[in-house]
């Protein structure tokens, strides 16, 4: 456990009771004690599993075990693919964690418990079930408890529930774990601890991790899981064929050739295997997650740099992302005109004793000089008003349905009617009153009862006359308005999920335009909606403000938005919110929400500012269309490898390459050129179906090219040595390749040309350097077989030039049809 209990200075409030040392001790040895197994992040155990126990490295380590144990190391070079790739995906969320873990500094890091009669300070892992624990303003509650003895308690459950109003309590109430003191103070007795506490059975379920669903990343998964399940056969045939080629099994055996037929079907299998692709998707979404930290945006999962592009619904939690979760002076609706008012509420709002409520309001009377106070009677909850006396009179700040209660004059009524039709906005609304007769403020004349700690209560002053509405709304954040604007113009559809009021909610909408029509939005009290998912989904294609909305609820509509198709962004900051963001397709936190919320979050904007949504956008829109275009490079090679496998193993005949001759051509026509044309800028909007797209160019484009390779192969090996042989298909293949990078990048900028030249230029300089053409085991081709390969050239270049034309229709074929 922690350090030591120490004592506070200064006496007990009257009547509270706590345990003894020795009852807490015991309490602790029985696990009653406020402890619970909570993490801020994913664990760095769950961060390697998640990315090193992959079906992709699954295959390819296997491939790369059975290389250095039958052939030489240049034959493995592409297991490097596989420890970078892995290392991307470790360090870029072992990144975020660390962020995280610095972020999930405990809001409440100490306790005031009575023990032994005495007050003393605990850390909260320290609070026991039975314990008095003692509030005031300020403190964040960190276990459930009840109402003992009180004075003028508020706190803000807005992290709980999302209301945004502070809840009054009373003795016998209950406060829960994860609320804020804002006015008053209390000794409370602890009921729940530990997991039991409300805030920690509500974050239990959020903290289960999964992984966010990415197109991309479940386009390139199902092309790996076919791969995976014809790569053993195709693999072990493949063998077989080269060990027939070679003379059958005992001459393999016997001059060693067996070595050389399985690193033959090791070819295969690592041809037939996008790794490229996979590893290029992984720096692609870590190089847009380094981009977004520089804009306070922190990707927890890589591939959620993409979600939001894809996202047709954003889900808005209102306090804490549309506002700030403060409250703002609106306007004064002044019902009289008196001297001294502005000054007497300037007064008010800035007594040191003020709430937050008071202090909003002084923060709005820009250029008022407060009046000098001779008196004053601070805010209570218990009774809703303050009041002060200044020069000019006798001043009383509160609700009218309070201050003015019982009032028949014709000026009370006309308050209390004003008041309730802007509050029916949404609106927050005070009264300022004037008494000539000022009993109560001094306090010397009660109203006969007493307050929660047992003092003597002030009278209202009576005679009240009304003389100002003050409005107050919650503070709205400043880019919100034109953040909202922005998803509405690229065809998303936003909603508004708040635990708040639902006429609260609606004036927020109204206020910010949500439906971009100008007209007034009209909340929904969730109380009313149905549990049916199918239902509840028809229900939420038509309305998009709901208020009064539980926890529960929040995630039930997330996921019948799923039911009905919708790819469900959801953002928020509080523990309310946890559930829905866990479930949506992509979670979004504010950097100023609960530690649990940002846990389970994919994307946290560490700021706070809704403004670096559209930042986001414009990055997953550049990934996912840059990779749709480089993923043509990568399965069109998985086809053309599967191709010749199938050939090889049909004709019996030797397979046309050895794994340097995939690598030098994979990094030439493929991994190099990808990665340049990957980070290009793209703008595009999403298109759904990413794989069948792609498909309809890479797979001809791949049949294409390993028939004319297997053609120049079988030519060329019936008249000269196996390595020219492979010299000439590894020729044709390149040369190929080269055309369908051409097709792709185009329309074509100068840098676009100026790639396909540079690596045209490192291919012919991998036949005519010596050391190049040494380590990668090419020939010089002869003059017969350099006829050869241009025919092949010819015939091969022209069949991906049709495809890519009968793809496009006559659109630039680098582009979706």
């Amino acid at each position: 456990m922690t350090a030591a209990a120490s004592p506070v200075p200064g006496s007990l409030p009257e009547g509270l009771v706590g345990l003894t040392a020795a009852e807490a001790a015991a309490r602790v040895a029985d696990g009653r004690a406020n402890t619970v197994s909570t993490s801020s992040s994913r664990s760095v155990g769950a961060i390697l599993r998640g990315n090193v126990f992959t079906l992709f490295n699954g295959i390819l380590g296997a491939a790369l075990v059975v290389v250095l144990v039958v052939g030489q190391w240049q034959d493995a070079l592409f297991g490097g693919v596989l420890v970078v790739n892995s290392a991307i995906g470790v360090l870029g969320e072992y990144r975020a964690k660390r962020v995280l873990d610095r972020l999930a500094i405990l809001d409440a890091p100490a306790a005031r418990v009575v023990r032994d009669a005495t007050e003393v300070s605990v850390d909260i892992r320290d609070v026991v079930l039975d314990d008095v624990l003692l509030l005031a303003v300020g403190d964040q509650v960190p276990v459930d408890a009840t109402v003992l003895r009180l004075a003028g308690l508020e706190v803000d459950e807005s992290v709980i529930t999302g209301e945004s109003a502070a809840v009054v309590k009373a003795v016998g109430d209950d406060v829960l774990s994860g609320s804020i003191v804002v006015a008053g103070s209390a000794g409370v007795r602890v009921t729940r601890v530990g997991a039991d506490s409300y805030a920690n059975r509500l974050t239990s379920s959020a903290r289960r991790f999964s992984l966010v669903r990415s197109e991309l990343r479940a386009g390139i998964n199902r092309v790996l899981v076919v791969v995976a399940w014809i790569i053993g056969p195709l693999s072990a045939l493949l063998m077989w064929s080269q060990v027939r080629a070679h003379g059958g099994w005992q001459t393999a055996f016997a001059d060693g050739s067996w070595r050389s037929a399985a690193v033959s079907g090791v070819a295969g299998v690592v041809g037939m295997v996008p790794e490229g692709l996979v590893l290029l998707t992984s720096i692609n979404f870590a190089l847009a997650a380094i981009v977004l930290a520089r804009r306070q945006v922190l990707v927890q999962e890589l591939p959620a740099v993409e979600v939001l592009a894809r996202v047709d619904v954003l889900c808005l939690d209102k306090t804490g992302t549309l506002t700030d979760g403060t409250m703002a002076l609106d306007r004064l609706e002044d019902l009289a005109v008196v001297p001294g008012a502005r000054e007497a509420l300037a007064a008010i709002g800035g007594d040191r004793g003020a709430n937050t409520t008071a202090a909003a309001i002084a923060a709005g009377l820009v250029g008022v000089v407060p009046a000098e106070v001779d008196d004053v009677v601070a805010f209570s909850s218990a009774r809703k008003w303050s009041a002060v006396r200044t020069s000019a009179g006798t001043w009383v700040l509160g609700a009218p349905t309070i201050v003015l209660a019982g009032s028949t004059e014709e000026t009370a009524t006309a308050a209390r009617d004003r008041a309730a039709v802007v509050a029916r906005e949404g609106a927050r609304v005070l009264v300022l009153c004037r008494a000539e007769r000022a009993e109560g403020t001094d306090g010397a004349e009660t109203a006969g009862d007493r307050d929660g700690a047992g003092r003597d209560a002030p009278v209202l002053p009576v005679g009240l006359v009304p003389v100002t509405l003050v409005v107050l709304r919650e503070h709205v954040r400043p880019d919100a308005a034109e953040t909202l604007a922005y998803f509405r113009d690229q065809g998303v559809e936003l909603t508004v999920i708040s635990g708040d009021d639902p006429a609260t909610v609606g004036a927020i909408a109204t206020a910010l335009d949500l439906s971009g029509t100008g007209g007034t939005v009209v909340g929904i009290d969730a109380g009313s909606l149905p549990t049916e998912i199918g239902a509840l989904s028809r229900v939420m294609t038509t309305e998009h403000v709901f208020g009064r909305v539980t926890p529960e609820q929040k995630r039930a509509m997330v996921h019948a938005l799923q039911h009905a198709g919708r790819t469900v962004a959801m953002t928020g900051d509080g523990v309310n919110d946890a559930l829905a963001l866990k479930d949506a397709d992509l979670g979004i936190a504010m950097g100023s929400g609960a530690a649990a919320t940002k846990a389970v979050a994919r994307l946290v904007l560490l700021d706070g500012r809704f403004s670096s949504l559209p930042g986001v956008v414009g990055e997953g829109r550049r990934v996912i269309a840059n990779m749709e275009r480089v993923a043509n490079l990568f399965l069109s090679k998985t086809t053309y490898a599967a191709l010749l496998v199938v050939a090889s193993v049909l004709f019996v005949a030797p397979y046309p390459f050895q794994p340097r001759h995939l690598t030098l051509v994979s990094a030439l026509t493929i991994g190099i050129p990808a990665f340049f044309l990957a980070l290009a800028p793209s703008s595009r909007r999403y298109l759904p179906g990413f794989l069948p797209r792609v498909l309809r160019l890479s797979v001809p484009s791949g049949l294409i090219m390993g028939t004319v390779v297997f053609a120049t192969h079988a030519v060329v090996r019936s008249r000269v040595v196996e390595q020219e042989a492979r010299s000439a298909a590894t020729a044709v293949l390149l040369c190929c390749g080269l055309w369908l990078i051409g097709v792709l990048a185009r329309p074509w900028l100068w840098w676009k040309v100026a790639l396909v030249g540079a690596m045209a230029a490192a291919g012919a300089g991998g036949f005519l350097v010596p050391v190049v053409r040494g380590f990668f085991a090419l020939h010089v081709l002869t003059a017969q077989s350099a006829v050869v390969v241009a025919a092949a050239v010819a015939v091969g270049c022209a069949g991906i030039e049709a495809v890519a034309r009968r793809r496009g229709r006559g659109a630039p074929p680098g582009r979706p049809a």
